[in-house]
């Protein structure tokens, strides 16, 4: 086998990992927002369930996240701990969406911002993977922009600033429709071999992406 037909051995290899990969992501990924969704109806039919237990929630798959999924990311039991995620994040939106759904208007709001994550996710994960563009280079701009977020976020608890909440709202659509084109881009380039990383990375974009927009949506409706 001369040079080139290694390449091409490599090169096809490659792709068929690749593709792989892809394939594991998106299947799991479409499970865990099913699951999420589910959980989020439970949460949302349970009187006992308010703000308390909605952050705890949403503290133990941060926790999990942090702590568990890295040691278990490369083994069966990482799919399990990918459920589990979806499941904390997804009980403890439900106090959230029964806000929403209960003022006047609350139902197209919901719908909307639903409706708008769909549509942002699959046309950003559509010209990635047919563009094939590496959005690698964009990295370092959206950690940065995470952590100046992330301070004006703890900020704004004591500030309570509407105007300075709703700037995050809308920074936070931006940075996590960024991250679905580098996260999907990572997996096209071969920077993403993990499908366990890759779904938790892209539903947390989209977790993120919806309560955003269900945050913008909410304020501007309240205006009118």
């Amino acid at each position: 086998m001369n040079q080139y037909d290694s390449t091409v051995v490599r090169s096809r290899a490659s792709a068929l990992a690749t593709n792989k990969v892809l394939k594991n992501t998106y299947l799991l990924l479409s499970m865990t927002l099913l699951f999420s969704a589910l959980m989020a109806g439970l949460s949302m039919t349970l009187p006992v369930v308010g703000p308390g237990l909605s952050m705890f929630s949403s503290l133990g798959a941060l926790a999990l996240i942090w702590l568990v999924l890295p040691r278990t990311e490369n083994s069966t039991a990482g799919i399990f701990v990918v459920f589990a995620i979806a499941g904390l994040l997804g009980f403890g939106l439900g106090p959230l969406l029964s806000y929403y759904l209960a003022i006047p208007g609350g139902p197209r709001i919901v719908g909307t911002a639903l409706g708008g994550t769909g549509i942002v996710f699959l046309g950003l994960s559509a010209y990635a993977l047919t563009s094939k563009r590496d959005f690698s280079f964009m990295g370092g701009f959206l950690f940065a922009g995470l952590i100046v977020v992330l301070i004006a976020m703890v900020a704004n608890i004591f500030l309570e600033i509407p105007a300075l909440q709703l700037t995050v709202s809308a920074a936070i659509v931006l940075l996590m429709s960024g991250l679905i084109l580098f996260d999907t881009s990572r997996i096209i380039h071969g920077g993403e071999t993990n499908y366990i990383r890759a779904t938790v990375g892209l539903y947390l974009d989209i977790y993120n992406l919806f309560v955003a927009l269900l945050q913008l949506l909410g304020a501007f409706a309240g205006d009118d």
